[in-house]
């Protein structure tokens, strides 16, 4: 295994292990010359049986899909063959596997199955119509993340290969039980496009259905044995994909697409009721007109009747004593209607409320996919710039409460960069897009500097950095935010002024300006203070004691008295 710390082809240092797999161990790394994190998959050479037929593969593929250039595959940027192990540095990827997602979360709702598996789509007809074509063979739910901002991106290219057309069948079986076609196991021809369309089928099987087929019962049943509530039609596009025979599956990549995007309409109910319209249309065309009238009104009355359901939902929980109930509320009202914004507000400021936002209801944000910009990409101006406000306060909410400090703002930069795209043309907004900038400005500091420092390049940052600091607090000082908000603002500030005062100074910000700013803080809370609940004074107070010991450190830095 690499060692952290350790640096790789003299460029890639290696940071942390970020997964595991069957054949590979990936790392986080950063390039200590671009400042740039990626992904590290390492093959051990003494791990694996016909490493040679492995490493030939690898190295072919790996070569081929530098070249490639999609949305939903991570850049390969350099293969490294050394004695011990081979090793390809390619895109890091933030965000989460389907397989934790439907491992901790269970069964997925069926409309994002099938958006991840339209997406999945895309990019396997891009690969299948590559010359000469790639079949990727390993599609399970491990081998897609999902990103934050709610696309897929399919990883771990391991086991692809180039399609010959000349050839009978497969050298080498690569793939995973259970998800794998048939012909991934020899002696029936070898794999192709239909190949991949096997495994999305079985991926899509897991996902909805929480059941991995490769663990018993080793079989998969139609959906709708465990959920009666899914659709028939998406039944029978996984079962056409999961045929044995691929001259009974979808042809191509495209071909399952386009049934994906229809689905409904294979639902057995609707086809029924379909074939009653054909055998009646000459009745129905008399009545065309009337049809038209009447169906226009039925529409306008099931979207009132959600309307109503959605606000009686969203004053429930605003009403609710229990927190539970709230929150249950909340979930509802989202449900009911995914593409407005009041609920997803909601549910952020109750996980706020406690001036925590944990990690269990992260897990309950990223169940509910509020990044996926499907909800409000295609809906008026006024409701991108409501996804705009909703990402600016999931921003806040891993900045200023997430649990887990080490990893705040890394977290949160992404929701303050989609924040600011939406804000850019956005009117009255020019406050909250500079906001965005300098929390990206900050937290691409934070980013970069243990690099700089190690690198000697540090010299001019914390300065840069100080002075968006303090812009920040002059912003919030015009227009406060939640009081926790402010007072975790401030604490930021003293921290890191007492962190990094020596080198603060060598930038040339003073020690009478820094202390200047402490002064301020403390007129602020001592105002702050008055009739506030308990939550903020001992916020208040912790920020005290923080001050004191930064004086001190200042003094010493500084070597003056204040």
């Amino acid at each position: 295994m690499l060692e952290i710390g350790a640096v790789i082809d003299g460029k890639y240092r290696i940071l942390s292990k970020i997964g595991q797999g069957g054949m590979s161990t990936v790392y986080l790394a950063i390039n200590e010359k671009a400042n740039k994190p990626w992904a590290v998959k390492e093959v051990r050479k003494d791990g694996v049986r016909n490493f040679e037929v492995v490493r030939q593969s690898l190295i072919v593929e790996m070569n081929l899909l530098k070249k490639l250039n999609h949305k939903n595959l991570p850049s390969i940027v350099d293969i490294i063959d050394r004695d011990d192990n081979f090793l390809i540095v390619m895109d890091y990827i933030e965000g989460v596997t389907l397989e934790r997602i439907v491992n901790e979360y269970g069964p997925q709702k069926q409309e994002d199955v099938v958006n991840w598996a339209v997406q999945l789509c895309d990019v396997l007809q891009y690969l299948h119509t590559r010359e000469p074509s790639i079949v990727y063979r390993d599609m399970k739910p491990s081998n897609v993340m999902l990103r934050y901002d709610g696309s897929v991106v399919l990883i771990d290219f391991g086991t692809a290969r180039e399609y010959k057309s000349r050839a009978d069948g497969d050298t080498f079986c690569l793939g995973t039980q259970g998800f794998a076609a048939p012909e991934q196991f020899g002696g029936q021809g070898q794999t192709d496009a239909r190949t991949d369309i096997y495994c999305l089928g079985a991926t899509m099987y897991h996902l909805l259905t929480g059941h991995n087929p490769s663990e018993p019962p080793y079989e998969m049943y139609p959906v709708t044995h465990w959920n009666a509530a899914l659709s028939g039609g998406l039944e029978g596009i996984i079962l056409k994909c999961t045929q044995k025979n691929p001259e009974d599956r979808f042809q191509t990549a495209e071909e399952l697409m386009d049934a994906l995007q229809n689905y409904k309409d294979l639902d057995a109910p609707r086809i029924r009721r379909y074939k009653k319209i054909v055998a009646a249309f000459s009745i129905l065309a008399c009545l065309a007109a009337a049809c038209g009238v009447l169906s226009a009104g039925t529409y306008s009355c099931a979207k009132e009747q959600q309307k109503k359901e959605y606000e009686y939902l969203v004053d429930s929980a605003q009403k609710a004593g229990r927190k539970e109930d709230k929150r249950a509320y909340y979930l509802d009202a989202v449900e009911t209607d995914s593409s407005r914004a009041e609920a997803y507000e909601g549910l952020i400021d109750d996980f706020m409320e406690d001036g925590i936002f944990s990690e269990e209801e992260e897990k309950t944000l990223l169940h509910l996919n509020v990044s996926t910009q499907k909800y409000f990409q295609n809906l008026e101006q006024a409701s991108r710039q409501e996804y705009a406000d909703l990402c600016f306060r999931i921003g806040n909410a891993y900045w200023f409460y997430y649990e887990h400090q080490e990893s705040r703002q890394s977290t949160a930069v992404p929701w303050f960069t989609t924040a600011a795209a939406y804000y850019q043309h956005a009117e009255g907004k020019e406050q909250e897009r500079q906001r965005c900038s300098l929390y990206i400005e900050i937290g691409s500091f934070y980013k970069k500097i243990v690099t700089a420092q190690v690198e000697g390049t540090d010299e001019g940052m914390y300065g840069a950095y100080w002075r968006n600091l303090m812009e920040l607090k002059h912003m919030n000082d015009i227009a406060p935010d939640r009081d926790l908000i402010t007072l975790r603002l401030y604490g930021e500030i003293i921290i890191r002024s007492m962190e990094y005062a020596r080198y603060l100074k060598e930038d040339g910000i003073a020690g009478e300006e820094i202390a200047a700013v402490y002064d301020e803080i403390a007129v602020q809370i001592d105002v702050m203070k008055e009739n506030a609940p308990d939550k903020v004074c001992e916020e208040i107070d912790k920020l005290c004691a923080q001050m004191r010991q930064a004086e001190t450190m200042l003094r010493s830095s500084y070597q003056e008295e204040r």
